[in-house]
């Protein structure tokens, strides 16, 4: 019998090596069908075998799962196979975290801890361990119990401790700093994550860094990066952004040698099987080739140590072979985070977020169309094509479809950012219908963004002057999400919207909504929230004529603003605000200086509202000075300004979509898609999966100035000023 089976097994391997999977599985299916009965080890290794093809090559989970099941329910009878019952296990969990059945897959994985903890102690085994532990911290955030996923990888980094191997307890380390990141319940315990995961990742040697780590270097960067920018850390954030875009940069280089390496030994390959070859010629080829094979391994020596990764499969994935992981730990885990595409995506995303509060317009326009290309290719290998929705996707691929969903709504998010910014507002209207297109196609698993859509939608009302619509998705937005930050940010969005508008009433709304949030802001959140909430407060204190206790919380606000958050567009408001209140105050030489200085960031951003802003109360400065000829050459510049600006309001105005996306006060309507509630709760599960936790990276636009304004020194301008705020990085 098992010379049967191992003639089997044989031609098994022929048809899989010709990429015949069907045939591959048929063969071994008719090990498990045969009326001949086989030792129950042959049956165990043919059933994970198939399982394996199936899961790799396909997304037929139901056979795949009940292949693993009988043969978990032979190994029972079976006293020693420790390896083939836990690689059952871990075949069988994948299974069951594709299906999002998430209370059997604790269950089987506690069995499989059970079996590995009580095994004769072996680093095989305490591998297993760590293997299993993982899955089942990843099962518990599955559920948003961030406690005990925490408190089970503290185990596994106990368990990597005993081998003792560093990768291991860095793999185990960074994702505790991950889960400390999705549910930011306690800073304190943030911050001693990021310090473990610096000690553990120095004591690694650093010829393994860039090598045999460079997973890990991409995970511990991109987390050091989130955490950074969570506590509005931007200037210590730059560091590892630098890193991660040099090691993309460089990774990339490495697949371009290593595509071309593979190119040339295709063609010697070819050239090797022309028949009657000459010797002399047949043995340079020969020659070359091995030259070749040689470069190759040395480029990357995983590519000929035959590893078998059991998580090639986990993301449904048939193209991507082992070479192509940025694995984060050793066999038997041999895991990743991300695909290297959404790592690499993520990277240019990283640039864009701290490079648009800084002006950085053209890499931030680089880096969308390279970062939005590259998802939208990987979205197409997973069948989302036009006119493609999530009832159309099979359960196996939502998760990782809903990764690369959830990246391309931020890239369009930034994309909003950075064209409101600086004032091309039919360019993020255009943005902001892609999202729209998106969300309405997949609302279940972008559910977490609509929040954010109706924030940008806030953002174009106010940019092109529809202050009432704004503060109506803004306030719309903060009921939409759990954030406080975000809730807080909305709330002082909104105030400032109603304070544009200028009547008594709305000032009196903006005072109902930024009074309890200042009153509270020091415990609402970070820096980013304190210095958007000094701002706001700061111009209602303004409309109040409360001049010096104006000008304090605004100087504070300043200082936070330009010390921690780097953002240059917040500080020419503030800038501009306070050079108003100098001006108010005849401080002429202040009120120049400021202003001055405001007008410059202003240019450098291509803010055209601020622009005039400060340009009418420089004018309202030069005429308070008696000097004509400043004042008439500002106001022609000013009017130049004017012009272009009503151009660009014209543009996005004159769009079908203007009124649809960005002004009816409304939000969008999903189409009613489901009959199936169990479809539904499922693809809900995995939508929780699927939120990155990116820091959030939007700001907020301001109402254009009205041109007929020659005298901008009364402490009420704010209605006719740009309010243009971007309070995050």
């Amino acid at each position: 019998m098992e010379a049967i089976a191992e003639g089997l097994w044989g031609l098994a391997d022929h048809h899989e090596r010709n990429g015949e999977i069907s045939k591959t599985i048929k063969c071994l299916e008719s090990i498990c069908q045969s009326t001949i009965t086989f030792f129950p080890i042959i049956e165990v290794k043919t059933r994970v075998r198939i399982s394996t093809l199936l899961l790799k090559h396909t997304h037929n989970l139901t056979h795949a799962k009940s292949h693993l099941q009988r043969s978990l329910l032979l190994l029972n009878s079976i006293p020693s196979n420790t390896h083939l019952k836990c690689t059952a296990y871990s075949l069988l969990a994948h299974c069951y975290f594709l299906h999002g059945s998430i209370v059997p897959l604790k269950n089987l994985l506690h069995k499989a801890i059970d079996l590995t903890t009580t095994t004769a102690t072996s680093s095989d085994c305490d591998l297993w361990t760590c293997n299993f532990t993982s899955q089942l911290a990843n099962a518990f955030v599955t559920e948003g119990d961030y406690a005990s996923s925490l408190a089970t990888l503290e185990t596994g980094f106990v368990y990597a401790s005993r081998i003792p191997y560093a990768e291991l307890q860095l793999f185990f380390a960074t994702s505790i700093l991950h889960v400390n990141l999705m549910q930011w319940h306690d800073p304190t315990a943030a911050e001693n994550a990021v310090n473990k995961c610096d000690e553990v990742w120095n004591s690694i040697h650093q010829s393994k860094r860039e090598g045999e780590c460079l997973g890990l270097l991409f995970y511990n960067e991109l987390l050091h990066v989130f955490y950074r920018l969570r506590i509005c850390d931007y200037k210590n954030a730059a560091p590892h952004v630098d890193r991660l875009d040099a090691a993309m940069k460089a990774g990339m280089l490495k697949m371009q040698e290593k595509q071309q390496i593979t190119n040339e030994l295709d063609t010697v390959n070819k050239n090797l099987s022309r028949p009657n070859l000459p010797s002399r010629e047949r043995t340079t080829l020969s020659s070359r080739y091995t030259r070749l094979q040689e470069r190759l391994q040395s480029i990357d020596p995983s590519t000929s140590n035959g590893r078998e990764s059991l998580e090639a499969a986990y993301f449904g994935n048939t193209k991507r072979a082992l070479t192509d992981k940025l694995v984060l730990a050793p066999p038997p885990i041999d895991g990743e985070w991300l695909p290297k595409s959404a790592v690499y995506a993520l990277v240019d995303l990283m640039v864009i977020v701290l490079g648009r509060p800084k002006g950085q317009f053209r890499d931030c326009t680089k880096r969308f169309h390279t970062g939005v290309n590259l998802i939208k290719a990987e979205l197409e290998r997973f069948g989302i094509i036009d006119g493609v929705k999530e009832t159309d996707l099979r359960h196996s691929t939502i998760w990782m479809t809903g990764v690369y969903l959830m990246l391309l709504m931020h890239f369009y998010q930034n994309k909003v950012a950075v064209e409101l910014t600086r004032s091309e507002f039919a360019e993020a209207q255009g943005a902001l219908v892609q999202m729209r297109n998106w969300f309405l196609r997949f609302p279940t698993i972008l559910q977490s963004c609509e929040s954010m859509i109706e924030m940008l939608r806030g953002l174009y009302a106010n940019s092109v002057g529809c202050y009432n619509e704004a503060a109506f998705h803004y306030i719309e937005s903060a009921k939409l999400t759990e954030s406080k930050s975000a809730q807080t940010l909305c709330q002082v969005y909104a105030s400032v919207s109603y304070l544009c508008i200028g009547d008594p009433a709305s000032s009196a709304q903006a005072l109902d909504l930024i009074g309890p949030v200042y009153s509270m802001k020091d415990s609402v959140g970070g820096v980013r929230e304190e210095a958007s909430i000094l701002f706001a407060y700061g111009l209602l204190l303004m409309r109040q004529q409360e001049i010096q206790d104006a000008r304090n919380k605004l100087a504070i606000g300043l200082q936070i603003a330009h010390n921690h958050m780097g953002n240059l567009q917040l500080v020419s408001q503030y800038l501009t605000s306070l050079g108003s209140l100098a001006l108010a105050l005849h401080d002429t030489v202040q009120a120049r200086e400021i202003l001055r200085s405001s007008l410059t960031l202003a240019k450098k951003l291509c803010d055209i509202p601020t622009q005039i802003w400060v340009l009418s109360l420089l004018s309202a400065l030069y005429q308070q000075l008696g000097d004509k000829g400043n004042e008439m050459e500002n106001d022609e510049y000013r009017s130049k300004k004017i012009d272009e600006l009503q151009r660009k309001l014209a543009d996005a105005r004159s769009s079908i979509h203007h009124i649809e996306l960005q002004i009816e006060r409304s939000r969008f309507q999903v189409e009613q898609q489901y009959n199936d509630i169990v479809a539904m709760r499922a693809l809900e599960d995995q939508s929780m999966r699927v939120n990155l936790d990116i820091p959030e990276s939007v700001g907020i636009s301001g109402p254009q100035p009205n041109p007929s304004s020659s005298k901008l020194v009364e402490l009420d301008t704010t209605r006719r000023r740009s309010k243009r705020l971007s309070f995050v990085n």
